[in-house]
């Protein structure tokens, strides 16, 4: 673990608070405001866990201290963040969204230290958030939105393989950090296209079962 190493990780913090930022700008008008609520929060909540994985990387590579907790948390919390997420983007896409529709979900924090149960949550939260940007590319006839979600998806899974490796190993670690802030510059090219393309004016209503 290094200091780079560590500010290297506040990059794809960046890039997703920016693709989140604009995709909330853009979503704000298709939601009810529970679904928005939950959507805000899971993107919160993400930013969240990166910004305290990568100090705590950062508090380590510089010999200042090793404070666990921060690391031991982002798992837990990112996981959670993402079903958020996933959970907005399926209340949008599938049920009928009035301004007074609330939905309740309490995210409680991990008690145990395994991390396998938020395994699944996390890659529905990034299929479902990814899947989602590519269904709205093609609604908005920009098809080649399509394919570059589903390689900034399969990068991410990468990113995730590559974090079950030895990374007392520095090249797994770099390996790994490329690869997130590669699958992240995706994220951030899908949702500005979206944008530009007129995402915030796109009626929903035939998409809604």
């Amino acid at each position: 673990m290094s200091v780079p190493m560590a500010l290297v990780d506040f990059i794809p913090v960046v890039l997703f608070l920016l693709s989140a930022i604009s995709l909330q700008r853009d979503l704000y008008n298709k939601m009810s405001k529970g679904a928005f609520a939950l959507f805000s929060a899971g993107t919160f909540m993400v930013v969240a866990a990166g910004i305290y994985k990568a100090t705590w990387k950062l508090l380590y590579g510089a010999g200042l201290c090793d404070f666990e907790k921060l690391n031991q948390c982002f798992m837990p919390m990112q996981a959670t963040g993402f079903f958020l997420v996933a959970a907005a983007l399926v209340a949008m896409f599938f049920f009928k969204q009035g301004r007074n529709a609330v939905y309740s979900v309490a995210a409680v924090p991990a008690v145990f230290t395994g991390t396998m149960v938020f395994v699944p949550m996390m890659c529905l939260g990034i299929g479902m958030l990814f899947a989602s940007l590519a269904f709205l590319g093609a609604r908005l006839k920009k098809l080649w939105i399509v394919p570059l979600m589903a390689l900034g998806f399969a990068a991410l899974l990468g990113m995730g393989y590559l974090s079950t490796k030895d990374f007392l190993d520095p090249m797994m670690n770099w390996a790994a950090e490329m690869v997130n802030i590669f699958g992240q510059t995706i994220l951030f090219i899908g949702a500005r296209a979206l944008h530009k393309a007129g995402l915030a004016e796109l009626e929903l209503k035939k998409v809604a079962a």
